[in-house]
């Protein structure tokens, strides 16, 4: 396993790499091989919870006026298994996992699920092997410094409008215009029969993202 590589694509050199191949090591690898006793199923529980305080502290000084439910929402995005994924993906992870071999001739090197796992397993081992400021310097450059890339604004526009307003929001097109092969859509997101927000983009979902992102903001001024 070519551990420097990834130590250049993480940007550490890890002190004990036992513990960076730990962190890569899937259960299905343990029927195939004596190389290791232990998958990196506990440095993936450890991981989960240093990246759930980090993230906390993360948005909460990013985020002054937000209120505790869209800080929650928000953090629940970028933790959750698709975003881990996207971070895993962002490093070649999957090249790097030991699994078995009926695992990875499944796909097992690109399942989203164990990607996430991984990224949270990779975490784990950062913090024993670094400390909670490499963890932070890790997450603020592979998660947090895409975090508007990153975040479902639709997801969190829905679960924060159930939660507070007891409703869910609806998207109309406000209009199209140019060429079929370039068009511009114009969306607007709607709170029972007020328009919350506009966007823009080059397809519907992407119009749809920016209008609930805007509705998000002035959500966040007025709460």
């Amino acid at each position: 396993m070519d551990l420097d590589s990834l130590e250049k694509k993480i940007g550490v050199n890890f002190k004990n790499k036992l513990l960076l191949a730990q962190a890569l090591v899937h259960r299905s690898y343990l029927n195939e091989s004596k190389e290791f006793s232990e998958s990196n199923e506990r440095l993936e529980f450890l991981g989960d919870a240093v990246l759930s305080i980090l993230t906390s502290e993360y948005l909460y000084k990013k985020f002054p006026k937000h209120p505790e439910g869209q800080l929650t929402n928000t953090r629940s995005v970028l933790v959750r298994g698709k975003t881990l994924a996207e971070v895993a993906r962002s490093l070649s992870l999957g090249d790097f996992l030991l699994m078995s071999r009926g695992e990875r001739e499944s796909g097992g090197s690109q399942n989203s699920a164990l990607l996430a796992d991984a990224t949270e397993a990779l975490i784990g081992a950062l913090y024993l092997d670094q400390g909670l400021e490499t963890v932070r310097e890790f997450l603020e450059k592979f998660l947090y410094s895409k975090d508007y890339e990153a975040i479902d604004f639709k997801s969190v526009a829905q679960e924060l409008s159930q939660a507070k307003l007891k409703l869910s929001p609806k998207y109309k097109v406000i209009k199209a215009v140019g060429p079929d092969h370039n068009k511009i859509f114009t969306i607007g997101i709607y709170f029972g029969e007020d328009l919350a927000g506009t966007g823009e983009g080059k397809s519907k979902q992407e119009a749809e993202q920016a209008a609930a992102k805007v509705a998000l903001e002035k959500l966040t001024k007025t709460m």
